[in-house]
């Protein structure tokens, strides 16, 4: 019988063994969706960082593996496949029990990641505090918690985490890049001069909704602040990823007749996304989006981000370092919510049941966003 790593391991708030044998695979579990999966990098370095020699692994699903998958990243991920249903899970099971990981550390926290690290058999398994869980059942099947975030930050969690099963990394040292490397750099570099508009006005990237989130921005919304800029010399590059290209499409074919506004429809490829939007942040550039996965992958490559904020609540889910009403030494983020938000607003929900519509979206007007911009990046440069 294999000998775990950690055996019946202290539960939250209680210190570890002073003497831990060192984990020869370690198997992290973030698996969905795109901006979590983005959160979870700084634990990911932590354990890179604190276990040199160990093998990690990452279970994710498959639309997502791709960000984490560079040439510097897990040694192996593992699939979950969550529309096959059982045989997902047989297989994941199956999977797991062959490669033997030492310790499991869940940075997800709910029923369906306390399945994977109780399946994979893990004499240790590691999670966020109790209290972080969205569903607090599965902290259960932990053998040792983190300590509470610090802050209701989705990144404050994940900070929590990294600090628990990497005490030996340095406060302050966090990181939270994909890791590009250097053909990956060049690429984006490539990338951006392919995409973004001629001329020297700032740059700003508009990155469209997807049909029906509730948390998306009007297109025509997007359009007029295109004009708007461009009215006062800047750039824009409209940018739309696989569930917006359609929308993408539509501008493309009423935005016309502008050299300095580009469209970049149907981007595919998340390395070569965050290799774009580093390549952006380089170019000082600066991206306007609504809560998305694409914005905390911009945030983490270092790309201001200008969040349109309606029904979510920027305080836990906005781009990390958590932004304010204006840039800051802080943060080179900012939020930007309508003039007259509702009083349900920030709701959480991602069905609207406000009789006139998502209006804390629709009611943020592009002259205000312009506004906002223009404060931003003046105040950046």
């Amino acid at each position: 019988m294999r000998r775990p790593f950690y055996g019946a391991a202290p539960r939250a708030s209680q210190p570890l063994p002073a003497a831990v044998p060192s984990p020869e695979r370690i198997l992290l579990i973030r698996m969905s969706h795109l901006g979590d999966v983005a959160h979870a990098m700084p634990v990911f370095h932590a354990l890179r960082a604190a276990y040199p020699a160990a093998e990690i692994a990452w279970a994710i699903q498959p639309e997502f593996a791709e960000l984490v998958g560079g040439a510097r990243g897990p040694e192996r991920t593992f699939l979950f496949g969550r529309r096959d249903g059982l045989r997902a899970w047989m297989r994941m099971r199956t999977e797991l029990l062959a490669w033997a990981p030492d310790w499991t550390v869940d940075a997800q926290g709910n029923v369906k990641s306390s399945m994977v690290a109780l399946a994979s058999g893990a004499g240790r398994r590691s999670g966020l505090a109790r209290s972080d869980w969205t569903e607090p059942f599965g902290a259960n099947s932990l053998t040792d918690a983190a300590e509470p975030a610090a802050g209701p930050h989705a990144m404050q969690r994940m900070l929590a985490l990294a600090r628990h099963v990497a005490p030996q990394v340095a406060a302050g040292t966090e990181r939270f890049d994909f890791d590009l490397d250097t053909e990956e750099s060049k690429r984006g570099a490539a990338l951006f001069a392919r995409h973004a508009p001629p001329g020297d006005g700032p740059l700003w990237i508009l990155h469209l909704s997807s049909h029906g989130d509730v948390r998306g921005w009007p297109h025509e919304h997007f359009a007029a602040l295109a004009r708007a800029h461009v009215a006062e010399g800047g750039r824009v590059l409209v940018l739309s990823g696989p569930d917006e290209e359609g929308a993408g499409r539509v501008l493309a074919r009423t935005v016309v007749d502008e050299p300095r506004i580009a469209h970049w429809v149907g981007q595919r490829g998340l390395r070569e996304l965050a290799a774009f939007f580093d390549a952006a942040a380089r170019a000082g550039a600066h991206l306007v989006a609504c809560d998305s996965g694409p914005t905390h992958v911009a945030a983490a490559c270092g790309l201001p981000v200008t969040l349109l904020a309606g029904p979510q609540d920027a305080r836990r889910t906005g781009p990390w370092p958590a932004a304010g009403a204006r840039p800051s030494a802080a943060s080179p983020h900012r939020i930007v919510q309508a003039e007259e938000a509702p009083i349900c607003s920030p709701c959480l929900a991602r069905v609207c049941t406000h009789p006139a519509g998502p209006v804390c979206m629709t009611g943020l007007a592009p002259l205000r966003v312009a506004a906002a911009l223009i404060e931003a990046t003046a105040s950046v440069r």
